[in-house]
């Protein structure tokens, strides 16, 4: 397949104190107790003016934007923090640090002020300024890293916070967590199974932390061996595309497992960017970057199976919404008519 790696498939054993359990239904509620409830159960929308390039070949996408926080990362987020709060790592004087390059920022820091819980995040000072205001909304702490260093650097700089500080922080580094991967194993990978009425045959999606694509290809293979499990990387250590990880070049999360795949796209970040662009214009779908890279990617996977008369249901993701990369965002207090 052009632009993407050859490997043949090989069964990767789930960790021992992984299970299938699936702890929400399809379907949200009309109402709900806490924001966390409305976490999951996102819609999977049809690409049907993307799909008419691949005849006998459908595209959906999972519309991961609908969560309370805006983003997948309030998945990994929430399993994080309940996972936490039920070992008993999170406990009265503690604070939650992690680094992020954003989006899982916004996640603790909602759904750290639904629990009660004060979040400290450190991101790189480059990362977009809407970022930066939505998780100080929340009332969270913020520190900035190198931003030459990306997010590489802010994983650096927490441990070493933590290092300093051990009884004010607890450091679950979502890189290395297993909740991250486990809350789309439970969730993400069922949710798609039922969706698409067992019919998927393709996913594909970005690595970023890897846990969207660890635990929703686990658990598609696990009910499924034939279902392809494909992931998505930038083609250049110096991309465009926010969110996504050049694996080569970067510090491995410790979750990521690339036995688990079953091939690999290169992205150019010119290609998502493009994507993101037609996303808007021809199906309403206003995303970011690694969206519109995802989306570039299930595209490549659908020409290819249509080309060769072969038909499929190829589903991706929807990372977050591209008002999130806007520049100019400031809550005012007052305002001059």
């Amino acid at each position: 397949m052009d632009g993407m790696r050859t490997s043949t498939p090989t069964a990767s054993p789930l960790p021992a104190a992984a299970s299938f359990h699936v702890q929400q239904r399809l379907g949200r509620p009309a109402r709900a107790g806490s924001v966390v409830e409305l976490v999951g159960n996102t819609p999977l929308v049809r690409l049907g003016r993307i799909d008419k390039q691949t005849p006998g070949v459908e595209i959906w996408a999972k519309c991961e934007f609908a969560n309370p926080g805006g983003s997948v990362k309030d998945r990994a987020a929430l399993r994080i923090i309940q996972d936490a709060l039920a070992r008993g790592d999170l406990r009265p004087g503690v604070r939650l640090l992690d680094s992020t390059s954003g989006n899982t920022g916004i996640a603790y820091s909602l759904i750290g002020s639904a629990l009660g819980i004060p979040i400290s995040l450190v991101m790189p000072s480059n990362v977009s300024n809407p970022r930066k205001q939505v998780t100080a909304a929340f009332g969270t702490e913020l520190i900035f890293s190198d931003p030459m260093e990306g997010s590489d650097g802010a994983i650096v700089h927490a441990r070493e916070l933590v290092d300093l500080h051990p009884e004010r922080y607890y450091y679950p580094n979502q890189y290395a967590n297993d909740s991250n991967w486990r809350a789309h194993f439970d969730g993400t990978g069922p949710e798609i199974l039922a969706q698409t009425q067992g019919r998927v045959t393709h996913f594909v999606t970005g690595i970023g932390t890897s846990g969207t694509v660890m635990g929703t290809s686990r658990f598609l293979h696990q009910h499924d061996r034939r279902i392809r499990c494909i992931g998505i990387q930038p083609d250049d250590a110096m991309h465009g595309l926010e969110g996504l990880k050049h694996i080569p070049s970067s510090l491995v999360p410790p979750i990521y497992d690339e036995s688990v795949l079953d091939d690999m796209i290169w992205m150019p970040t010119d290609e998502g960017w493009d994507m993101s662009e037609r996303l808007a214009e021809e199906e309403g779908l206003f995303v970011g970057h690694s969206a519109g890279g995802n989306v570039a990617g299930a595209l490549r996977v659908a020409k290819e199976l249509s080309g060769r008369g072969e038909g499929g249901v190829v589903v991706t993701v929807l990372c977050d919404r591209g008002d999130r990369y806007f520049a100019p965002l400031k809550w005012e207090k007052h305002y001059v008519w």
